[in-house]
């Protein structure tokens, strides 16, 4: 078996595939798809019948029915995604869209407050399912009370955003704690309509937690680069806290007038969006600059793909994706990028 053979790799980085987007299929189908395409593992994701955190607590073998399917199929687990409970950690309102991606023991009888609590227990079960699983990283979303103000008009006073930087301290500490008992990173995705959306606000997210080594970031860039920000100079600057790595691919859009950055309420793929997600390799991303640089921070962890195309079949685009990120992982040149970032 030669290098260019399905399922296999070098040593480095694992390649993995995120299942969120694959929820509507039992979790054995995705292992064998992902099999036969010559993934490494899965990034699974706490939704459909993928992983049930509250099930892998109780049912007495239901962790081991998950890793028999893992092993049939030949696949490891390096990380697992609790991106839709964490929304409602910290989200205010809480509504009709919640209910729609929580699961019903989260849900309850849909108080907000409520909610929110029973999300952040959630938040605390994932870290210890991931222990059980032999897993160190999970992978999420924060939810954001201020989000609503993100376009700081009508006028908001800064005492209003100060205070949604101390709800989240106040809310995610303690699910942090259950993180560091059981020796388990959290892997915020930066992402709009979370408390860490951008560069600043993730400065700012840090500082509210006073930088506790157990909250770090999930890069994915696709978010980044519409809104303009460098996602290379996102890994440098954040060195000490690139978790885990999710590659999801963005397409600008010619600017003519019309389409603009913010979406204008379109649904994804549509020609008149100002952006929009694309097989990882088809868009605008520089990945031999990211892989790079996440070389000379010392990110060793597992390369997982997020495909999130609407244009293309999936079961053409995930096998796609993969060819493109291991030809990089493979054929770059083992040279230091420190020199990239010596001025940064």
């Amino acid at each position: 078996m030669t290098d260019s053979d399905a399922g296999t790799t070098k040593p480095g980085h694992p390649v993995t595939l995120f299942t969120g987007q694959w929820a509507d299929l039992p979790f054995e189908e995705v292992a064998r798809l992902a099999a036969e395409w010559g993934y490494d593992g899965l990034e699974i994701a706490c939704s459909g019948d993928h992983l049930d955190l509250k099930r892998a607590e109780e049912e007495r073998g239901y962790l081991d029915e998950r890793r028999a399917i893992l092993d049939r199929h030949g696949l490891q687990v390096f990380a697992i995604s609790n991106h839709l409970t964490g929304q409602a950690v910290c989200d205010d309102p809480i509504d009709f869209r919640h209910e729609a991606i929580v699961r019903d023991y989260t849900w309850g009888d849909g108080d907000a407050e409520g909610v929110r609590q029973r999300a952040a227990d959630d938040m605390k079960r994932s870290a210890r399912v991931a222990r059980r699983l032999g897993v160190d990283t999970v992978v999420g979303f924060t939810g954001s009370s201020i989000w609503p103000f993100v376009a700081m008009f009508p006028p908001v006073p800064a005492s209003v955003i100060e205070a949604g930087f101390e709800d989240f301290a106040a809310r995610w500490n303690p699910i942090l704690d259950v993180f560091d008992a059981e020796g388990v990173r959290f892997a915020h995705e930066v992402h709009p309509s979370e408390i860490a959306y951008d560069y600043w606000s993730s400065v700012r997210a840090l500082e509210a937690i006073d930088h506790r080594p157990a909250f770090g970031f999930n890069w994915d860039p696709s978010h980044m680069m519409w809104q303009n920000i460098d996602p290379v100079g996102f890994i440098w600057d954040f060195k000490d806290r690139i978790y885990h790595v999710d590659c999801k691919d963005t397409r600008m859009r010619p600017r003519n007038g019309r389409a603009g950055v913010l979406g204008s309420h379109l649904s994804w793929g549509d020609p008149r969006r100002g952006w929009d997600f694309v097989s990882t390799g088809h868009g605008d991303v520089p990945w031999e600059d990211s892989f790079r640089a996440l070389d000379a921070v010392g990110y060793t962890g597992p390369i997982s793909i997020e495909w999130e195309d609407a244009g293309m079949d999936r079961l053409h685009g995930a096998p796609e994706a993969l060819a493109y990120i291991r030809s990089l992982l493979w054929d770059r040149p083992s040279t230091s990028f420190d020199a990239a970032f010596s001025n940064q």
